[in-house]
């Protein structure tokens, strides 16, 4: 008799329900994350199986835990499985179950699972962004203390500039300050040189459709090679998507509507999704507008109607669009004439 099992899964605490075709319980177990021999032992007892878990953030070491066990291993999509996240009566338990029974009804809404490879394209792409969010922070703190002695220049951050500040009269305290955040920022700089060298090695790596899109996309005027590697790494796989539209959604960029009573008011972006993707989107569509003559006419004709905030948007939107036809159909870009 084949079970269905649902995984509730915490950092700490692994809740499991395992209900029969009919949805009746027929097991029920708890676990401690750090029990992996115990965990492996109570699923290779069940039999024939198919389990579902919950795509947060921490599920891959479980689903490689369980998945040689198993029979098929389902991720559900948390954002769509909103019977639990709305439920009145939530727990661990209740949980577990009613990933069970949704499971045993082939009704779990599944979520994508990026292979290894686009797993640490991910990673390495998103430190680098948080690197260059605190080296950002870091010369902002810099600017301020040299700020309330007026003595804040343009060129701060090069080598003529570090000279400069180091001859600066401060006080005391303001000079141990700056002096820190100095040591820190190089620091800072000192990794992010670390994590280039390594998305290098790691780009060397890339099977032939990722290089390929990569030469694609970088044809695109305004898109550069931090915009190409978080689109690449976000959206993991663009033909896994079946149209444009979910496309847009994905990234948060589709507009929401609210409809009742038979009208239907059109909202704002949802920003679900990748922000980052959003954010690298938004600075390349400012280059396109400047750089591209097809795209500056665009914007033009939104800004005039929607404003410059909405018109930037909906080019990210057809930017991504773009990008995503690009990489399917294999085609470089064309300039208007």
């Amino acid at each position: 008799m084949k079970k269905f099992i649902g995984v509730d899964l915490h950092k700490q605490l692994i809740v499991v329900c395992a209900v029969n075709q009919a949805r009746q319980v027929v097991a029920r177990q708890r676990f401690h994350s750090r029990d992996a021999e115990r965990i492996v032992a109570w699923f290779a007892e069940q039999g024939p199986f198919e389990v579902v878990v919950e795509a947060t953030a921490s599920y891959e070491w479980f689903v490689a835990l369980i998945e040689p066990h198993a029979e098929r291993v389902v991720l559900a999509h948390p954002a769509k499985l909103r019977v639990i996240a709305e439920s009145t009566r939530k727990s661990d338990k209740l949980d577990a179950r009613v990933l069970a029974e949704f499971l045993a009804l082939d009704m779990i809404p599944p979520a994508y699972r990026p292979t290894p490879r686009q797993r640490e394209h991910r990673r390495l792409v998103r430190y680098r962004h948080h690197l260059r969010g605190r080296i950002t922070s870091l010369q902002n703190r810099i600017r301020n203390v040299l700020a309330d002695y007026n003595a804040d220049r343009q060129d701060l951050f090069t080598i003529a500039g570090r000279e400069y500040a180091r001859q600066v009269v401060l006080r005391r305290a303001d000079r141990f300050v700056l002096d820190d955040l100095c040591l820190t920022l190089g620091h800072y700089y000192q990794r992010l040189c670390g994590l280039e060298q390594a998305l290098k090695e790691f780009a060397r790596g890339a099977s032939a459709p990722e290089a390929q899109a990569g030469r694609l996309l970088n044809t695109i005027p305004g898109v550069g090679p931090t915009t190409i590697e978080i689109f690449l790494a976000e959206l993991a796989d663009v033909r896994r998507f079946g149209s444009q539209k979910k496309v847009t959604a994905y990234a948060g960029l589709a507009p929401g509507q609210r409809e009742s009573g038979g009208r239907c008011k059109a909202l704002g972006i949802t920003h679900t999704g990748s922000g980052l993707l959003r954010w690298v989107l938004n600075q390349a569509s400012w280059q396109l507008v400047r750089r591209d003559a097809r795209g500056q006419r665009i914007f033009e004709a939104l800004a005039k109607r929607r404003g410059k905030k909405k018109a930037i948007t909906a080019v990210s939107r057809r930017l991504l669009c773009l990008m995503t036809a690009m990489v399917l159909n294999e085609q470089p870009y064309r300039r208007a004439a």
